[in-house]
């Protein structure tokens, strides 16, 4: 039996790696840095083995904790490293929403801001939050503007800055505390460590902001489609204004394909190579035909229209909904980007942009990637993993020199670590 290793290992010496907890499936992508806000992707894994992650929400830890183990050691094979011990983790799930919060401090006189003071108002602010709500956590909290001495102002007080009063403001992201307590108790079990953890939609905004940086100061929206879950975040200037997530997704989509008499795979590549978001996006009306159950005699027959009108009644359960928000603050954005694996449908922007006033437009991370990445990694898909990858990159910048340690595994978790070890020695 392999003896287990748990010694502290630095981060800055391994591989950049985010998994991302999606709506039902794990994936996990590695990187190296080579410049600054510039990726190699080193790989990439997906597993849906087993149903344990629903709407962003891990209901199975010990099958959660078992897919995190097996992907990441796939993943350090695929990059050539003996062990991928830790990850950047992204957050979302259906219950994600923003609030504001603020806090005060009057410092007696005017002097200098120390650190510690900026660090405990955080702090205040989460535990406000966090003991109202014993059953919300939060999972973000990002800098809106401050007050000081009556002025406002978007940046963070330096140490030479001197002040009597100062007001912190943010924009907490929170959800359940269970989704928190659960990633954590995954991971436990998979015997890995997670080094940071961020939220999809700062995740996006990190990624699709590089290409115009002046797109957060005028504003604008994400929508992320995913397969249970459509999220859409709005923000502008250093805060957001909302986020509001819908119970549905490409999966939602799917099942009505399938509903007509096929299988859920079937239904699916029929959604992929012969979709479209909506009836009057195509060109000339052609006949599908694909294997269907022995209530229709074995074969399935419809028309593209058809299948258009079919996708577009669960597009717009979907959408409409969010449109109506997008719509109350389309004076206040500049743009719309859409992203995510259900974003793909043919004639999406098209689609959307009969809905909205709001430029709609894919969201792009390419120029984060260097040319050796291969091109599939700039699809909208992986977008939440690029920007989480590069948030891991300044985290580290951040605090260099961090060290991770092994979690000891219980009795689930040692049990799933030999397995793993044994197979991949095997390989």
């Amino acid at each position: 039996m392999p003896k287990k290793n748990n010694k502290k290992q630095l981060a800055d010496s391994l591989p950049l790696v985010a998994i991302d907890l999606g709506s039902n499936s794990v994936r996990a992508m590695a990187a190296e840095k080579i410049g600054p806000d510039m990726l190699h992707v080193l790989g990439y894994e997906e597993s849906q083995r087993y149903p344990c992650v629903d709407r962003g929400l891990i209901v199975q830890t010990s099958s959660a904790g078992y897919m995190i183990s097996e992907i990441l050691n796939l993943l350090a094979n695929r990059v050539g490293v003996e062990r991928l011990p830790a990850a950047f983790v992204l957050l979302g799930g259906a219950s994600m929403q923003v609030v504001p919060v603020y806090s005060k401090r009057d410092l007696g006189l005017k002097r200098s801001v120390p650190t510690s003071v900026l660090e405990s108002m955080r702090d205040e602010c989460k535990r406000k939050i966090e003991e109202h709500n014993p059953n919300v956590a939060v999972l973000d909290l990002i800098p809106a503007y401050f007050v000081v001495d009556g002025q406002e102002q978007e940046e963070e007080p330096s140490p030479t800055q001197r002040a009597t009063l100062i007001e912190a403001h943010f924009s907490a992201i929170v959800g359940k505390k269970e989704l928190v307590d659960k990633v954590h108790a995954g991971f436990d079990r998979g015997g890995r460590t997670i080094e940071h953890t961020f939220t999809r939609p700062e995740a996006l905004l990190s990624a699709f902001a590089f290409e115009d940086p002046s797109v957060l100061t005028d504003g604008c929206a994400v929508l992320d489609m995913g397969a249970q879950t459509t999220t859409l975040s709005i923000y502008k200037g250093t805060e957001y204004l909302l986020i509001k997530v819908i119970q549905k997704g490409g999966y939602h989509i799917t099942r009505l394909i399938e509903q007509q008499g096929i299988s859920f795979d079937n239904a699916e590549t029929v959604k992929r190579q012969y979709g479209f978001a909506a009836p009057n996006l195509i060109d000339k009306n052609y006949t599908i035909q694909i294997p269907g159950s022995p209530e229709i005699n074995g074969v399935w027959k419809t028309s593209s229209e058809e299948l258009a009108t079919l996708i577009k009644q669960g597009l717009d359960e979907m959408v409409n909904p969010l449109m109506n928000i997008l719509n109350e603050y389309s004076e206040r954005i500049r743009c719309l980007y859409i992203t995510g694996g259900a974003s793909m449908l043919q004639g999406m922007p098209e689609y959307l942009s009969e809905k909205t006033s709001v430029e709609i437009m894919y969201g792009s991370h390419a120029g984060l990637l260097d040319r050796r990445t291969p091109d599939e990694f700039c699809s909208p898909a992986y977008a939440s993993l690029v920007g989480a990858l590069i948030m891991g990159s300044d985290y580290r910048d951040a605090h260099p020199g961090q060290l991770l340690e092994q979690p000891k595994l219980n009795k689930i978790g040692q049990t799933f670590g030999q397995t793993l070890v044994e197979l991949f020695t095997d390989q």
